[in-house]
């Protein structure tokens, strides 16, 4: 029996953490005296698979963003033209709701991040208080956890006793495998706030461009098919993202947002008048 840090050693044994870096720890696991056999050496040589970081939140305020963006003001904007009042009347509500929207959203993002990083650091805290109050009863517990995928009785005790030597590291292991959380993926909430604000607003000012330089019958017709592009492309760029069809993706965004606009449409025709009389 030898102690190593080895990680292929380690992770033939069954000690795995999808996602995050392996703590630099010594755990003692049966170690042959030779040379490792040929099939044995394999794992060593794979190339790591390369993940994109999904839990930080800036990158899903940014979709969210442009999306709803686009969606909101291409809505509002035909809404009002379907009541066709003054190019003014539309280009203000076009504004309004390109500043009033982005707000929102920042606003909202910023709240919702802060909450849940809130919520996810006091359960570290609570951890930690737990480590320094019955540390013997954590490392059972971590070696329980550890047994429960598949270790035998004394490796996962013997890791479990390597984890708990460093406090930080620890209250990261203890975070990670009995609650899920990964400290280093939380997210910043300014971050998603602004990047919020600012796709909110790039989306919500592409159906707003045309009324700016024209008017009437030709801004809308504008404004429908900037707007149909834009779906277009968040779209593809969302499937791109997750790995699905872009086109299928594409051709859903821009169904969704052309039900969205045609309902807005059939609201403002509907009331066209009102107010006025």
């Amino acid at each position: 029996m030898q102690w190593t840090n080895d990680p292929s050693i380690v992770a033939a044994h069954g000690i795995v953490t999808l996602g995050h870096p392996r703590p630099s720890v010594e755990v003692a696991v049966p170690v042959s005296g030779g040379s490792p056999e040929p099939e044995e050496a394999a794992p060593e040589q794979r190339v790591p698979e390369r993940h994109r970081a999904v839990q930080g939140g800036a990158a899903r305020a940014a979709v969210f963003g442009v999306s709803d963006g686009l969606v909101t003001n291409v809505s509002l904007i035909v809404g009002m033209a379907g009541a066709h009042p003054a190019a003014g009347v539309v280009r203000l509500a076009g504004l309004a709701g390109l500043a009033a929207g982005a707000c929102s959203m920042a606003i909202g993002e910023y709240v919702s991040m802060r909450a849940q990083r809130e919520l996810l650091e006091r359960e570290i805290d609570k951890e930690r208080r737990e480590i320094q109050q019955f540390p013997e009863a954590e490392r059972r517990e971590l070696a329980g956890i550890y047994q429960s995928r598949g270790l035998d009785h004394d490796l996962a005790h013997r890791l479990a006793s390597a984890m708990m030597r460093d406090e930080e590291l620890a209250v990261e292991t203890h975070a990670r495998e009995e609650l899920g959380i990964d400290r280093s993926s939380l997210g910043s909430a300014v971050i998603a706030a602004a990047s919020s604000f600012a796709t909110f607003a790039l989306g919500a000012a592409v159906p707003l461009v045309p009324w700016l330089v024209t008017s009437g019958a030709a801004a809308v017709i504008a404004t429908v098919v900037a707007a149909g592009l834009l779906a277009a492309v968040v779209g593809g760029a969302l499937g791109i993202f997750t790995g699905k069809s872009p086109v299928r993706s594409a051709f859903r965004q821009l169904a969704l947002s052309t039900i969205a606009a045609a309902i807005a449409f059939g609201v403002g025709s509907a009331a066209k008048g009102v107010g006025t009389r």
